[in-house]
């Protein structure tokens, strides 16, 4: 996975789209499993589906968990903050990683997080029946085949797999039984936290921050924005815009003293469309605008 994200960001910063063979791969769980580990996704780009063929634990997406024993099929958004914690050794199955452009739009009305199955609060969480087990199953075997396979339109055949998981999940009645974990303010500042980091750092002048405002990360999180907001400041302090507009001044500094973008790129990048409006936010918030900043010695 480190090797794949370095990949990513070498592509980016020499100014290349990835290419279909850095937008798609498949995994037997199996390889991935750790007893006592939380597995937390740190991926900005990539969707994942899980098929669970053997083993138990506890699935937590945003503000919701289920427990998990057996046969399952799971549909995880970058942007949303999930955590698989296993409860038993043995841990079988599938998973694969796509990015968006991978899957036809139109799949998803032109918006793959959009989706029942990806969107926030949608239904992420499946029990398939043997049959239809059996199916996603000959599904992730014959993706398993096709990525080692040499044929030119491998893709485009891996693509028409992912497709039909999905509509076979859609025929499906979503999971019951969701709770809300205990002690749920510290996971709600966790998820916060791990959501705001996994938005940096920016590799390229044509990447954009994802998530900006309040509303947005509240959003994401499945909670009303007052209520993160309450919860930050009475953890930290601060509000919810402060420790977002906190964390865009810590990256615009870095592009500012490491890159040779113009302000402007910068400014963008972190999602300001004016290179003015990220002018006045950088100074408001340094005391100095960021073209007299990146003259100052190191």
């Amino acid at each position: 996975m480190h090797q794949r994200e370095s990949l990513r960001r070498f592509l980016a910063l020499h100014g290349r789209e990835p290419s279909p063979v850095e937008q798609f791969d498949v995994y037997e769980r199996g390889g991935f499993s750790c007893a006592a580990t939380s597995l937390m996704s740190n991926r900005r780009d990539f969707y994942k589906i899980s098929l669970i063929v053997n083993g138990a634990g506890i699935f937590t997406m945003a503000d919701r968990a289920i427990d998990i024993n057996g046969n399952a099929l799971l549909f995880m958004n970058p942007m949303v903050p999930y955590a698989w914690n296993p409860t038993t050794e043995e841990q079988t199955g599938y998973f694969c990683l796509f990015t968006e452009p991978f899957v036809d739009t139109s799949f998803a009305n032109g918006k793959l997080a959009h989706s029942p199955l990806f969107r926030v609060g949608g239904d992420f969480v499946f029990f398939p029946d043997e049959p239809t087990m059996q199916f996603l199953t000959t599904l992730f075997e014959r993706m398993h085949v096709e990525k080692a396979s040499a044929y030119a339109g491998k893709y485009e055949v891996l693509r028409n797999y992912v497709q039909l998981i999905m509509h076979e999940a859609l025929k499906l009645n979503p999971a019951d039984g969701f709770y809300k974990p205990a002690n749920t303010h510290e996971r709600i500042f966790a998820l916060f936290i791990d959501l705001l980091e996994r938005q940096f750092p920016i590799d390229a002048p044509g990447q954009v921050v994802q998530l900006r405002t309040a509303n947005e990360y509240a959003r994401q999180l499945n909670v009303h924005t007052n209520h993160l907001n309450r919860l930050l400041r009475e953890r930290t302090g601060r509000t919810t815009s402060a420790w977002i507009a906190e964390r865009i001044v810590k990256e615009a500094k870095a592009l500012l003293r490491n890159s040779d973008w113009d302000v402007a790129e910068i400014g963008y990048t972190l999602g300001f469309e004016h290179a003015s409006n990220f002018n006045s936010f950088f100074k408001k918030h340094t005391g100095q605008p960021p073209s007299q900043y990146r003259k100052l010695p190191v």
